[in-house]
């Protein structure tokens, strides 16, 4: 029978309890007064986020001070915006962005931000992926709390966001598959001019005319609203009349100068866009810039403005400038299409149609397609004969009118931009490789490049 040694016993209890003991991991500091917010609210390591307002008691919320934001002057009421100490914010993505010569900011939950330079969608990883929590503070610093109202109603909104000294952004936020996104262009506060866009240099003929319809034309993102930013400085530098925008939202900004300017922002002075439309005739304008003729009221006003004695701008989304007619038309029904060709080619100056393309220093330049309403054209048209109109303004050329593939050939045999690009952005690709290698060799150009 095994005898148990009280004293060995009590050796070894004492000896487990000092090793217990020194494996036992050292107690942790008190919680911090301010403890960090939940898991799921957390952002990224890179985005460094300090408060996030999501979860807050209304009384601790209203507490917290709002950080600096930039906003259009014509809105009435700040937005909250819970204060960031980050770089990981809309303004900083902007700069960021503004840095690196992209032209639009792409933001969406659950996905990398990305920037459009030079045609090209590039992930910058640097701002990690975009939380919901996240989200809900980029709403926050760029709407006020109107704007979130209607965004959360509507699943969408336009606006415009100002930086002074800076520049301004069109806004446009939206909910998509994986969560909200926002979608930011960045417009410069310079209005550029003809000449520093490399425009065609008839488009300031076009803009001093006393009345008529001149239409730009083209995909989204082809630089619609610069040309015709551009085509009203021209006119605000030499002229003086009332120009009169109706814009969705207002994108560059004109001081009066010769001109008086007044720009009006659906949302923000007009409730709707129509009201606007109709209201514009009797505000005495000279020259009336209509954003997009999206529907048969704004091709019907436009029209009337046009043969009332005014000079009305507008954009539409067509590839080429015969097209842009039969867009139009097909806006009204079978039966009234032959009478409101005539009324359209009445009032028709000229269609722009342009796209942008990638240039071979790294910059980006506008391709323009070129038709002049002149006496011959407008015969033509009238009759439907499009392939007869396509040749005179092919031929043309004194008037300044001018296809897409004769402006893509002048581009190429510049140096401006590549082959490769030219025949992707080619309505006829095999057309501008014949007109190419029949131009030749010109010792006065700055590359004779040959495909």
């Amino acid at each position: 029978m095994n005898q148990s040694n009280p004293d060995n016993r009590s050796n070894r209890d004492m000896s487990m309890a000092a090793r217990s003991a020194a494996d036992l991991p050292i107690a942790p500091p008190p919680p911090p007064s301010n403890p960090p917010p939940p898991p799921r609210m957390r952002p990224p390591a890179s985005a460094g986020v300090a408060i996030a307002a999501q979860g807050m008691a209304p009384e601790i919320r209203a507490a917290i001070p709002a950080a600096t934001v930039y906003q259009a002057p014509t809105r009435a009421t700040a937005p909250f915006v819970a204060q960031i100490t980050s770089t990981n914010t809309i303004e900083q993505m902007v700069r960021d962005a503004h840095d690196k010569g992209a032209s639009d900011i792409h933001l969406r939950t659950e996905e990398a931000v990305r920037f459009r330079i030079r045609g090209a969608m590039t992930v910058q990883p640097e701002y990690g992926i975009i939380t919901v929590d996240q989200f809900s503070l980029y709403l926050a610093e760029i709407l006020n709390e109107n704007q979130r109202r209607i965004f959360a109603e509507t699943m969408e909104l336009d606006t415009a966001i100002y930086y002074p000294g800076f520049l301004r952004c069109r806004v446009n936020c939206f909910e998509s598959l994986t969560g909200g996104a926002i979608v930011l262009r960045l417009i410069p506060l310079t209005v550029p001019t003809v000449d520093s866009l490399g425009l065609p240099q008839v488009l300031k003929q076009f803009i001093e005319r006393p009345q008529g319809l001149i239409l730009v034309t083209g995909p989204t993102g082809s630089g619609k609203s610069t040309s015709i930013a551009a085509m009203i400085r021209h006119l605000n530098d030499t002229d003086t009349k009332h120009i009169v925008t109706i814009e969705d939202p207002i994108e560059y900004v004109h001081q009066s100068n010769h001109c008086l300017v007044s720009q009006r922002e659906v949302g923000v002075h007009t409730h709707k866009f129509s009201e606007a439309l109709r209201a514009v005739l009797r505000e005495d304008p000279d020259v009336i810039l209509i954003g997009e003729m999206r529907d048969r009221v704004s091709v019907d006003t436009a029209l009337k403005a046009a043969q009332t004695g005014h000079l009305v701008l507008g954009t539409l989304h067509t590839k080429d400038a015969i097209g842009t007619l039969n867009r139009l038309l097909n806006i009204f029904n079978p039966d009234e299409q032959a009478s409101m060709r005539v009324q359209i080619l009445e009032s028709l100056v000229s269609i722009v149609s342009q796209q942008i393309l990638p240039t071979t220093d790294g910059g980006r330049t506008a391709a323009h397609e070129i038709l002049v309403n002149t006496p011959a054209i407008s015969d033509y048209m009238l009759k439907g004969e499009d392939t007869e109109a396509f040749r005179m303004m092919e031929t043309d050329t004194n008037e300044g009118m001018q296809v897409m593939n004769q402006a893509l050939c002048e581009l190429v045999l510049l140096g401006r931009i590549s082959p490769d690009d030219a025949v992707r952005s080619s309505p006829d690709a095999g057309d501008l490789r014949r007109r190419v290698r029949n131009e030749g060799y010109d010792p006065g150009r700055a590359s004779n490049r040959e495909f």
